[in-house]
């Protein structure tokens, strides 16, 4: 049975430009999450406050989040992964963050060198600076399908951090399968592991399209009765560690399957294909999207 409605996480601004090598302007990026609010999307990762040094492309989100008009129905998260970046994240007004963990130890020591429950415990603070901010605290597991270090990842493990992340204080966890590695059969195994740890109104899916297989698990997803997918307008992004890897599913795509399903939205798809040809081309390149490329063709 597939839920009625869903709520679509767009996720371009934030995990989609810190994959890609070009680094917008403020003004350019200002402009982008404006024309995705206009579409009906209720819920846009705007930026993250990560050290310049490491992501160059998100050095002016504290800028972004300063200049962005509040709209209402519209929630602008932003991605803050110590306690210093959300310290400069509530500077800057925002009001829902998001931590990430990984399901794979050897991607938690190449990529923020600690094991999973050091970085779990580094989290405390954070959470508790949120709690004390009324700040909202969003979930990243990454790695949940497959690891480019490791190969196979347990889903007993996915669901182990996921468990940790909601008893630490998150109100939802994002499972990505970081490396785009997911089939259907991985993601019901995946799903069948986590649900019995989480609740379904506490789990959303963040999936990676390296082998065209980001749809067909996305609906495997939604027959479990997931409600929330994060996605990409113009499926911006990549993964530095998946040679060939295309970036986030397109959030065009998304929408358009889910129209043919008659599961409802409220997100416009002639205005997300502007949002789609503004970021498409200040990258000089067409959308990596196939709904997009074929009604911008029509």
């Amino acid at each position: 049975m597939f839920p009625k409605k869903v709520s679509i996480v767009e996720v371009g601004p934030r995990d989609g430009l810190q994959n890609e090598k070009l680094a917008l302007t403020a003004a350019q990026k200002i402009n982008l999450i404006e024309l995705l609010s206009d579409t009906g999307l209720e819920r846009i990762e705007a930026g993250s406050f990560v050290s310049p040094k490491w992501v160059p492309q998100m050095a002016n989100s504290d800028e972004v989040f300063k200049a962005l008009d509040a709209q209402a129905g519209v929630q602008y998260s932003a991605l803050t992964p110590n306690l210093k970046g959300l310290e400069t994240a509530i500077e800057a007004g925002v009001r829902e963050v998001a931590v990430f963990g990984a399901a794979s130890e050897s991607f938690s020591q190449k990529n923020i060198n600690c094991s999973i429950s050091e970085s779990l415990k580094r989290f405390e603070a954070v959470f508790s600076m949120a709690k004390e901010n009324d700040i909202k605290v969003r979930g990243y597991v990454s790695c949940v399908m497959g690891c480019p270090y490791e190969g196979e990842i347990s889903p007993e493990a996915v669901a182990e951090v996921s468990k940790s992340l909601i008893d630490m204080g998150c109100y939802e966890v994002s499972l990505g399968d970081t490396i785009g590695v997911g089939t259907p059969l991985k993601t019901r195994l995946l799903l069948e592991s986590v649900l019995k740890e989480i609740t379904i109104d506490k789990l959303a899916v963040h999936f990676h399209d390296t082998y065209g297989q980001a749809l067909v698990n996305l609906y495997t997803a939604l027959e479990y009765g997931v409600s929330t997918i994060d996605s990409a307008v113009a499926g911006l992004g990549g993964c530095p560690y998946a040679k060939g890897a295309s970036g986030n599913v397109a959030t065009e795509d998304v929408l358009y399957m889910l129209d043919g399903m008659g599961v409802s939205t409220g997100v416009d798809m002639k205005a997300l294909l502007r949002a789609s040809s503004y970021i498409s081309d200040i990258l000089g390149r067409a959308p990596i999207s196939k709904a997009a490329n074929a009604l911008l063709a029509k």
